[in-house]
């Protein structure tokens, strides 16, 4: 999973993606994964995997992660070359969702590049930019389609129909993900690639002193935004996120108490992208590792499977499943399968989030 961190200058998207990089885990617990400058990849926070891990006195432990791409350039007139202009584009259209940081707090000393604190007007100055990259990449594809389809390929004609739609749509300024759109036109906005189809998590940043006090005006006004778009809202303070990816765990244990914090926004950043996308984790357990999938809801237990190897997938036989809790209950897969606990599923069962998974396949 790719989240791309998006924000004007001053907002506080550079802190944030600071503390999650400091927070990284080590590219070297990934094989072949290559971390560029402008990537961070963090640990998929998971109690379940330390209690496996004693369970099953497992020799290695490995969560799920999640990358975070910092999207730099997003200026006021990217889209027209300002800032790093077009050279966002490319690392956006990667991503599976959007992290667009909005600036909710007043500080003096933090000059916003508008000249003011206005949560609504950030967004829409990034939405904007998003929206005439879009129409641009929009109009190259309906022209090239549209010539083939005069040409007499027939196929196109579904396209062609969906690519105007979606062109009024982006001329009347409104993102593409706010459309009401078909499976099956889902499936094919889903090959345009287009930035404003992506799902945005709104990261609302606000003051350290604030974490503790009711939600701000700022703040109240995004989630009114999103709510109108279908998008998640998520209210963080970046600057407590850098302190606190800095700490040893015990130092950042202590100081989340003292703040009054029941988790790291880091931690909650990361839970609401899994919703925002969908996701859910399977697990694997023995003794040489203990470790998390990460899966679309949804998905049959052969494609779950194919994430741990495509052998798995083509030599599917079945799977013997237990639900965590269950196994934690029972305490070990044996005592589980004594109580009928552990089941056998085949092809069409779709997995559920939690479930400890015995793939049997055969190539």
């Amino acid at each position: 999973m790719k989240l791309g961190v998006v924000g004007l200058p001053n907002v506080g998207k550079s802190t944030l993606f600071n503390a999650i990089t400091k927070k990284g885990v080590e590219s070297a617990n990934y094989p072949f994964c290559t971390i560029e400058p402008n990537v961070g990849v963090v640990a998929v926070p998971d109690a379940r995997l330390e209690v496996l891990e004693k369970m099953y006195t497992a020799q290695k432990v490995t969560p799920a992660i999640i990358e975070f791409v910092d999207i730099a350039g997003l200026v006021k007139g990217a889209s027209k070359g300002e800032g790093l202009g077009n050279k966002f584009l490319s690392h956006i259209r990667e991503v599976d969702a959007i992290v667009h940081v909005v600036r909710c707090f007043s500080n003096s000393k933090i000059i916003h590049v508008e000249g003011t604190v206005d949560a609504i007007r950030d967004i829409e100055i990034i939405n904007l930019e998003l929206i005439l990259a879009d129409l641009e990449s929009v109009q190259k594809r309906l022209d090239k389609q549209s010539k083939s389809l005069k040409g007499g390929d027939k196929s196109l004609v579904a396209e062609v129909e969906l690519l105007q739609k979606i062109k009024i749509q982006l001329e009347q300024e409104k993102p593409i993900r706010t459309m009401e759109l078909t499976d099956d036109e889902k499936k094919l906005v889903k090959s345009f690639f287009l930035l404003t189809s992506k799902p945005v998590l709104y990261a609302t940043n606000i003051a350290e002193e604030e974490i503790t006090q009711p939600i701000n005006e700022q703040v109240c006004k995004v989630m009114e935004y999103a709510k109108n778009e279908n998008s998640e809202v998520i209210v963080i303070s970046a600057k407590i996120e850098e302190d606190l990816a800095s700490l040893e765990d015990d130092e950042r244990q202590i100081f989340m108490e003292e703040l009054g914090l029941a988790e790291s926004g880091l931690n909650r950043l990361i839970s609401a992208s899994y919703k925002l996308l969908g996701l859910i984790s399977y697990l694997t357990a023995g003794e040489k590792e203990v470790r998390a999938w990460t899966i679309k809801n949804g998905t049959k237990a052969p494609q779950a499977a194919g994430e741990i190897h495509t052998d798995f997938e083509r030599g599917f036989i079945k799977a013997d499943i237990v639900s965590y809790d269950d196994l934690i209950n029972s305490g070990s897969f044996v005592k589980a399968k004594e109580n009928g606990l552990v089941r056998s599923e085949g092809k069409e069962y779709v997995m559920k989030d939690g479930d400890v998974v015995l793939f049997k396949f055969n190539v």
